[in-house]
């Protein structure tokens, strides 16, 4: 079976009724958690129980994070398994309206540099220790502190400047200049609240355990093999609007690290877990045909699966040959053979479903082989050795990809060879530089590299501001999202213009100039819009959506199935 939510789509735990059929259109931010759904209606009365009270939910994920601490690390993995864990100081409603968590109130100042939260009374981490004001300049303060490396929270407040508190339950946020993402940037786990105790400990304890005030308790992590949590019995803080106001429904959630996806899958179906996530597109029609699974599958808004040419030096230096890697190849193609419809190919940076999405980028994207290989005419490529690459006064055509085989899911590796061969149609010798997680940082910030390849997640069109702001270019001192190492001075501009203008049809209109431009000039090569699939048992009820694309279980209970 294949369907979406019980009746509802949910962003911790806001929920209003969805649609079951698939909605590409951007409407609102909360719209854009494009939802994908079809199923009968006595599946969805057989969902629609009651909640129970206790028990475990096993959940299996396919990806070991590289970081607990969602301050640091950028894995939407990290997100996923410390949502529960840590709440935020506001909330998205389903309309894409902020609402109140934590900050029950906030005030922004006429130049949109400051931002005056009033907070919530008797809110409590699972350590006892007291959130307040101090927590919130703690955690802010720890966020662009350079011991906590970080590699997206930062770059959510780039022009952050100070946090004072002005009363134990008032805290002014202060920045450099107009920063209008903001409140949208909060909602997210990367800012998430954590204990002001626990974050003194240090970047090492923090990669390991995570306190907050959420639902669930972090007990315990076991790296590349299972997190533990235990129910907060004392949690009576969601967000304004949430439907369960209290503790959460589970006794305890498991959730552990399956990377092979067979194994996954033969966890799923034997009842060793009762929900797993990545499901692979290969899985997808054997699970939907299992009476006893449903599928479920989320679009992420935010940075598609993209390639990145390195800009600034090797081969991707001349806009010609990237231009002519681009047109080269049958990206689309590949893609839909691949996926089997369960990924869509991608037209822009940016995934449809996100707010700021240009739908004019479709009528960028063309295959034309002649096209390309009068590209690499022009740029020089002329030769051919023996077999048969392209050329340069006797230099073969090489591209070296940084590629990262320990995290790559949803069958990256087997995309990346089908590329590999394309490339060598066009007479391009792409060659893998296998790196490890522990040295990529370091190649990256070198500009070692040719070609690097991932998703971004966020929550809207902000994403291609730390994708291609010049000054998120990975550097020695400071991690950043810049991979094609882009630097276009109206680009920048158009970007820090979207930080300041508080006009919405403004900012739609930046963020289309600014997709369009970074296509023109090959800065970025869509490859497919990433979805989040995930299967569960009958066993397994109440799971819901957060934004931008993981499941959460605050609201989720199991049967006795």
């Amino acid at each position: 079976m294949h369907r979406a939510l019980p009746s509802s789509r949910w962003i911790r735990g806001i929920r209003r009724p969805t649609s079951r059929i698939v909605l590409p259109t951007v409407l609102t931010l909360a719209a854009g958690l494009g939802l994908t759904a079809c199923s009968s209606s006595a599946d969805s009365e057989a969902k629609a129980s009651a909640p129970v009270q206790g028990g475990t939910l096993r959940f299996a994920v396919h990806t070991q994070p590289t970081n607990l601490d969602p301050h640091s690390s950028p894995s939407d993995v990290t997100a996923l398994l410390t949502r529960h864990v840590v709440d935020s100081l506001v909330a998205i409603d389903a309309e894409g309206k902020i609402k109140p968590w934590l900050a029950t109130s906030w005030t922004v100042s006429p130049d949109q540099r400051s931002y005056t939260f009033t907070l919530r009374d008797g809110v409590r981490f699972s350590d006892g220790t007291s959130f307040d004001a101090a927590a919130v300049k703690a955690n802010l303060d720890h966020v662009v502190d350079p011991k906590t490396k970080s590699a997206l929270a930062a770059g959510l407040i780039p022009a952050y400047e100070r946090t004072e508190v002005l009363d134990p339950l008032t805290a002014k946020v202060t920045f450099s200049r107009p920063h209008a993402p903001f409140l949208a940037s909060l909602s997210t786990p990367y800012l998430g609240i954590q204990s002001p105790a626990a974050l003194a400990r240090g970047q090492e304890a923090l990669a390991r355990n995570v306190v907050g005030s959420g639902p669930f308790v972090m007990e315990s992590f076991e790296p590349g093999k299972l997190v533990t949590y235990r129910r907060n019995p004392d949690y009576a803080w969601p967000p304004q609007d949430a439907e369960l106001k209290g503790p959460a429904y589970l006794d305890r959630l498991e959730i552990s690290i399956i990377p092979e996806d067979s194994i996954r899958v033969g966890a799923l179906s034997s009842g060793q877990v009762d929900a797993i996530g990545g499901v692979p597109s290969v899985s997808v029609k054997q699970l939907e045909a299992n009476p006893n699974i449903t599928v479920q599958r989320q679009q992420a808004s935010g940075g598609n699966y993209n390639y990145y040419p390195n800009t600034s030096a090797g081969p991707f230096a001349d806009v010609r040959v990237r231009q002519a890697f681009r047109v080269g190849i049958d990206f689309a193609t590949i893609v839909k053979s691949l996926y089997f419809g369960v990924y869509e190919p991608a037209t822009s940076p940016i995934a449809a479903v996100t707010v700021g999405y240009d739908p004019g980028t479709r009528d960028l994207q063309r295959h034309d082989p002649q096209a390309a290989a009068a590209l690499l005419d022009q740029a020089g490529w002329t030769g051919r050795d023996d077999e048969g690459y392209r050329t340069r006064d006797g230099q073969r055509l090489v591209v070296r990809w940084m590629f990262v085989r320990a995290i790559a899911r949803e069958q990256r590796p087997v995309l990346a060879e089908q590329v590999q061969a394309a490339a060598r149609k066009i007479g391009i010798d792409v060659q893998f530089l296998d790196v490890t997680l522990s040295t990529y940082p370091g190649i990256a910030a070198r500009g070692d590299y040719d070609l690097a390849d991932f998703s971004w997640q966020r929550i809207d069109a902000d994403a291609l501001r730390d994708l291609f702001h010049s000054t998120n270019v990975p550097t020695e001192t400071g991690s950043g999202a810049n991979a094609a190492r882009y630097q276009d001075k109206q680009v920048d501009a158009w970007l820090d213009r979207t930080l300041e203008t508080g006009d919405p049809a403004e900012r739609a209109e930046l963020y289309a100039s600014i997709q369009r431009k970074v296509l023109e000039d090959a800065a970025v090569f869509p490859v497919y819009s990433p979805s989040y699939v995930f299967a569960t048992s009958k066993r397994a009820n109440g799971i819901s959506w957060e934004q931008p694309a993981y499941p959460a279980f605050y609201g989720a209970w199991t049967t006795g199935e």
